[in-house]
């Protein structure tokens, strides 16, 4: 992890977002003392538990075993309406 100091963070921050985003989370101190870690938006999601809706949760939910699903071969009943 690279530690920026604060000033420096700032003059090349495009640098700095390229590095989270390739490298991983980076550093930043101001007056010599660990201020920040900047971390990228996926890493915040996984590390906050935010839930995301409920067509994600579903598409990411752990597959089963497949159900056995069969018809009945008997002959559908009429109906009177």
């Amino acid at each position: 992890m690279h530690t920026w100091q604060l000033q420096e963070a700032k003059s090349h921050f495009s640098e700095v977002v390229d590095l989270i985003l390739t490298e991983g989370p980076q550093r930043v101190t101001r007056h010599g003392v660990e201020a920040v870690i900047i971390i990228s938006s996926a890493d915040y999601q996984k590390l906050s538990g935010k839930k995301t809706g409920l067509l994600d949760c579903l598409l990411n939910a752990p597959k089963g075993q497949a159900l056995a699903v069969s018809r009945s071969r008997e002959k559908i009943r009429d109906v009177l309406l």
